[in-house]
């Protein structure tokens, strides 16, 4: 990467800001024959929602298992460090990953935001910026729900991982238009997209489900985004062009597997930091982690059209090059049929509960008519005896 970002960046600890490169670019041609660009302009209108009302925010979620995923899923399961904890620290060390792991996607959701803006500014054809504006609304509602969810719910929160911030901060500051597409549409997205569907599998906590099943929804379409505008604009450029991206795509996806390593939560919890990071390296469930969470990634790159040798050889090194071959399509249908197999789900749910409740209204009204009826009998009787 350039590190061009580090040399201008001013960073307080509570705000990261540099100077913005690249143009605002204008365009007086609103006819346009992409249609399939124009169907997700319809479906991100037609599929806004709101976290208030969509999310189910009265579900409890007790922070020191906040996804009940098995202890032998840990990332450290296994290694000496982890053989050295107690029970409590146990708990401790999940509620330290959870809050670490939801506070990148909280960030990711936000550098999504701004590069959707970004491409708003400098994409040069007018249905790219229609779209890209459905997804600025999409990335803050996200922004929003991680915000409430690691606040509300885990108590904790991380800053930005220095490798995530890298490659934000390398696809916010190059000029060219397509670079925040690059940076983010396929690699940042494409990854998120992919560590979403591992929690949202794993987990049997109804929030984090809802969450991850939801936000997943959206950025199906997100990637399908990227992938359609990038695929026809790659086909006119040079080689020397094309190698260029190719090399963003190679250094920006080693920078994605080493942000998985959580440095930050062992320095955090006073760990021994070269005995946990040689085994976040070649530990057998972060292997097999990294490897499913380039699923989007590989073939989003081959599509359009950066299948150069060195991105061959890259994802060989990293063991992710069979992915090449997977339908992104089908993944990506599958997302969104599994948001709408749980809203099916909880409105089933809700009309059983709202059955229960009539019942129980209906036997609570029978009860007072009976009641009622004893009472005026029971007044008939005496007054019938009275006047005897």
């Amino acid at each position: 990467m350039s590190g061009t970002v580090d040399n201008q960046q001013t960073d307080t600890g509570a705000s990261w800001s540099f100077p913005m490169r690249g143009r605002n670019t204008f365009t007086w041609e609103y006819d346009t024959d992409r249609e399939r660009l124009l169907s997700l302009y319809q479906k991100g209108k037609d599929k806004q929602w709101d976290s208030t009302k969509r999310i189910d925010w009265s579900l409890e979620v007790d922070p020191y298992d906040v996804l009940g995923t098995p202890e032998n899923t840990l990332a450290l399961y296994g290694s000496r460090q982890y053989s050295r904890l107690n029970g409590q620290e146990r708990q401790e060390l999940r509620r330290h990953m959870a809050a670490w792991e939801f506070s990148q996607f909280l960030h990711g959701e936000q550098g999504a935001m701004i590069c959707s803006a970004r491409i708003v500014e400098s994409v040069p054809d007018i249905d790219s910026k229609f779209y890209a504006a459905t997804q600025v609304m999409d990335e803050a509602r996200h922004a929003e729900l991680f915000t409430r969810f690691v606040h509300d719910k885990i108590g904790m929160s991380y800053p930005i991982s220095p490798h995530l911030k890298s490659l934000l901060g390398d696809a916010l500051d190059d000029s060219r238009w397509d670079m925040p597409y690059l940076g983010m549409q396929v690699l940042i997205e494409g990854l998120a997209l992919a560590a979403f569907g591992i929690l949202r599998d794993r987990t049997d906590k109804p929030l984090p489900k809802q969450i991850l099943s939801y936000i997943m929804q959206d950025e199906a379409r997100h990637v399908a985004f990227g992938r359609l505008a990038l695929r026809d604009y790659y086909k006119e450029l040079t080689r020397q062009e094309i190698a260029e991206r190719e090399d963003f795509i190679v250094e920006g996806c080693y920078l994605m597997r080493d942000r998985l390593r959580m440095q930050e939560v062992w320095e955090t919890l006073g760990f021994d930091m070269k005995e946990c990071m040689e085994y976040m390296n070649r530990g057998p469930r972060m292997r097999a982690f990294r490897s499913r969470l380039f699923t989007r990634i590989v073939p989003c790159v081959k599509d359009i059209g950066l299948w150069g040798p060195r991105v061959q050889q890259a994802y060989a090194d990293m063991g992710v090059l069979e992915m090449a071959d997977r339908d992104l399509l089908k993944l990506m249908e599958a997302d969104e049929a599994q948001a709408e197999a749980l809203d099916a789900e909880r409105r089933e749910l809700r009309a059983r509960q709202n059955e229960v409740h009539r019942a129980i209204a209906e036997g609570q009204f029978t009860e007072k008519e009976t009641e009622t009826d004893i009472g005026d009998d029971t007044d008939d009787d005496t007054g019938a005896g009275s006047g005897g």
